[in-house]
């Protein structure tokens, strides 16, 4: 059942259709004037509005246009005289749900009613599966950024552009947005395949991507599928595509532009029908301007470009990062979330991130094996941190001679270390020693595996 506000000057006629809409369930407000309605609209909140095309005070055309701009998300049904379609069909143009015309049957009414309802409650669960999907797809956040991020994921997801172009720092997730359009899109039941161009020596990417003939170079001893051809009717994601090399650039425009491509040591052209999606944190632009990237490659590549914010400038998605790094590392380490003090949040939510989401995520992870289920300090977290927020870095670990060069090999030592100290106390019983640690025993076990403790 929904909440319904009437604005229309017959009194009666509110009434009688007040009577009647109230039997059905619906919980019923009327206004005799544009003005009235207005404020009571921003009262009532109705999911639906009954509102007539003349009214004593204004038209119902300037109410619907002020019930725009007072953010009304509320259904208009407008109701016309016999002689008024034409500004009804204005009205339905300028946002309003649907019409109907006096006199009207009270049935058909309640049915043009049910029908408005309904397709709000599909476009309400419709909007709240797109950010569960997103969520899935690895993209938290939401802030005003995220927000427009995910509305133009669903439009370019449903669109029939082959070519997308998505820009982002390093660590903003960019990964993370190419499976999200392919998810979001008709494609979703073809393959996603994905390359990152700067993770292969540069004789291996062609025959990578569009595969190769036996004997078409040394050491190819039996023929190569293509990631193209695998990734037909779906989406191939290249991922710092800014790194291709030059003459494979030609190669891949050629492909862009016709959909056509040829394998190494092949006589014989091929064609594939594929969405790509092409990432890089470089400044493409300013490539084509070294001759360091084609600009007719650039330009092809570029039909419908997103552009990911970097977290420095979405702080409020900070928290909610936090939240949903520490829940899911507790689940993988066994262990309760790790939490932060409120200093440390401070702290946090001062940073500037300059890597991103995978600079926290990294961070949040680190933080879950140090302390799991424990509070964690601020002083607890990286000097580098503290530094940037203009704390002391004193309580920061100093660098030991010899120590590990790599914040890895850093942290796995430091976890030896708790592992080996925890199994001292309890007198090698690894239970007693995960319980001490505020794991479980089977998390404990796994990482006494990893650490090649016996």
């Amino acid at each position: 059942m929904a909440s319904i506000l009437i604005i229309d000057d017959e009194s009666n006629l509110v009434r009688s259709l007040s009577f009647a809409l109230e039997d059905e369930g619906h919980a019923v407000r009327g206004a005799g004037t544009g003005g009235d309605g207005l404020r009571a609209a921003a009262e009532f909140a109705p999911d639906l509005i009954l509102l007539d095309l003349k009214l004593p005070d204004m038209s119902g055309l300037e109410v619907l246009e002020a019930l725009k701009a007072q953010k009304c998300d509320a259904q208009v049904i407008m109701i016309s005289a016999h002689g008024d379609t034409r500004a009804a069909v204005k009205a339905v143009k300028l946002g309003a749900a649907d019409y109907i015309t006096k006199p009207f049957d009270l049935d058909d009414l309640s049915m043009t009613i049910r029908s408005t309802l309904d397709r709000r409650h599909m476009a309400i669960e419709l909007e709240f599966h797109r950010g569960a999907s997103l969520r899935n797809a690895g993209l938290i956040g939401d802030s005003p950024a995220m927000r427009e991020l995910a509305a133009t994921i669903d439009r370019v997801a449903a669109s029939a552009a082959t070519r997308i172009l998505v820009l982002g720092e390093s660590g903003t997730g960019k990964a993370l947005v190419a499976r999200a359009i392919h998810a979001a899109s008709p494609r979703a039941c073809g393959p996603f395949i994905e390359i990152n161009c700067a993770s292969l020596p540069e004789q291996l990417i062609e025959a990578e991507l569009f595969g190769a003939e036996k004997g078409a170079y040394t050491g190819a001893h039996q023929r190569r599928v293509g990631l193209v051809a695998l990734a037909d009717k779906g989406t191939l994601f290249l991922d710092e595509i800014g790194e291709l090399p030059l003459p494979l650039q030609a190669k891949l425009l050629h492909f862009l532009e016709n959909g056509q491509y040829r394998a190494i040591g092949s006589g014989r052209s091929q064609t594939a029908d594929v969405r790509v999606v092409a990432a890089t944190n470089r400044d493409l632009a300013a490539a084509v301007r070294d001759g360091a990237f084609r600009e007719d490659l650039y330009f092809r590549l570029n039909v419908i470009q997103l552009d990911i914010p970097p977290l420095r400038e979405r702080p409020a998605d900070v928290p909610v990062l936090i939240a949903h790094f520490s829940q899911a590392f507790g689940r993988g380490e066994g262990s309760a979330p790790m939490r932060l003090s409120p200093d440390a949040q401070a702290a946090l939510l001062r940073y500037r991130w300059p890597g991103n989401v995978r600079e926290l995520k990294n961070l949040i992870e680190r933080l879950t094996i140090l302390h799991p289920g424990m509070e964690v300090p601020a002083d607890a977290l990286p000097a580098e941190i503290l530094q940037a927020n203009g704390e002391s870095a004193a309580a920061a670990p100093a660098a030991m001679p010899g120590a590990a060069s790599s914040i890895g090999d850093a942290l796995a030592s430091t976890e030896r270390e708790m592992m080996m100290a925890a199994l001292r106390d309890a007198g090698g019983h690894k239970g007693h020693a995960a319980e001490r640690l505020g794991i479980s025993r089977h998390a404990f076990k796994r990482r006494l595996q990893r650490l090649g403790i016996g």
